[in-house]
């Protein structure tokens, strides 16, 4: 075996050939990067230790979902890791016209896979029991649609806030958390650049510049290099980028496209713009798997900065969607119609 593969194994025994952005540790240090960043007047609840604890171990839960051997949680679950930027120009989708309906883009994407069918990858079935290999990834949906529910999580905790019991509120605060907590796996898997190409788990398809065909760069990427040069939080954690409020209007028309999907797609393209350099450096020998052989500083430097980069967009979406949710109207209609006696203001 070659001495990469003999690192990696050794490094990564329980690692698996699914796609998978940043390893546990990485995920954490996105999270836990986005609530450095977050300002002193986002709510107090939020940065409690309990708080910060459950948001950092909620990084991973969309990928212990991946470890459960049930089709259809998987047929949900593994394309929302990812988006194969390149298959847009095989669908003949256009990024500045792509539809931030889930669904309708799934429908756009049948649609160009039947009327040019030499575009795409056969698909051998015995290897697709998921039904995953037809779809090119749903990662901007899922960051998107998360925003959506913390923006809610935010609306009724204000209303609750005000006119709840003190149950009610800490259910709220709750929810809030655990949809924090899992939106940052996925843009943290949108700093990965590994997860935005079809290059995913190796160079494929035409190779000009003989960049690496190794099954398991991804992975090496995902976790291995990063505990092989001890990328920590604690590293990291002084150099968080604060969070911005994203421009957006409170509401698009029916004429627009949702802002924070543009943004997400921005954020999304960025990351792609990384994957060449990437496989670079990978060249150069800055990211291999013998790196005590070879200087590591410049692949850590770049393995920091996607880091880094996914947790500021975290803390902004996290800060966009607190600041833009305002009060649920009609929960506090129904919550004024109880006895005075059942409310309570803490």
């Amino acid at each position: 075996m070659h001495l990469r593969q003999l690192a990696f194994v050794a490094l990564l025994p329980l690692a698996v050939l699914d796609c998978r952005a940043w390893d546990y540790p990485g995920h954490r240090i996105v999270n836990q990067l986005a609530l450095a960043g977050l300002p002193a007047d986002f709510p107090s609840f939020v940065k409690t230790p309990e708080a910060a604890a459950r948001i950092a171990f909620l990084a991973g839960e969309p990928d212990r979902w991946r470890n459960t051997p049930d089709l259809p949680l998987q047929h949900e679950n593994k394309p929302d890791h990812y988006l194969d930027m390149e298959g847009l120009d095989d669908a003949g989708i256009p990024l500045e016209k792509l539809t931030e309906f889930r669904y309708v883009f799934a429908v756009q994407l049948a649609a160009a896979r039947a009327a040019h069918p030499e575009k795409f990858v056969v698909i051998n079935p015995d290897k697709n029991k998921d039904h995953v290999a037809e779809l090119i990834g749903f990662l901007p949906w899922s960051i998107t649609e998360n925003y959506g529910k913390l923006k809610s999580a935010f609306s009724y905790l204000k209303t609750y806030e005000q006119y709840g019991t003190p149950d009610e509120i800490a259910n709220a605060r709750a929810n809030a958390l655990y949809i924090m907590g899992v939106m940052g796996h996925y843009v943290g898997d949108g700093s990965q650049p590994l997860h935005v190409t079809k290059h995913h788990n190796g160079w494929v398809g035409d190779n000009p510049h003989h960049y690496t065909t190794w099954a398991r760069f991804h992975a090496w990427i995902d976790g291995g290099f990063i505990a092989k040069t001890n990328i920590t939080e604690a590293e990291l954690l002084p150099r968080a980028k604060p969070a911005r409020v994203l421009e957006t209007p409170a509401a698009p028309t029916s004429a627009e496209r949702d802002p924070i999907f543009t943004d997400v797609l921005a954020y999304l393209t960025a990351t792609h713009a990384q994957v060449e350099p990437l496989y670079r450096l990978d060249q150069s020998g800055v990211l291999k798997a013998d790196s005590n052989n070879n200087p590591t500083a410049p692949g850590r430097a770049y393995i920091s900065e996607q880091l880094l980069r996914g947790g500021e967009m975290l803390s902004s979406l996290w800060l966009t969607a607190y600041r833009k949710a305002q009060p649920d109207a009609y929960l506090r209609t129904q919550l004024l119609k109880r006895e005075p006696a059942a409310q309570a203001t803490p």
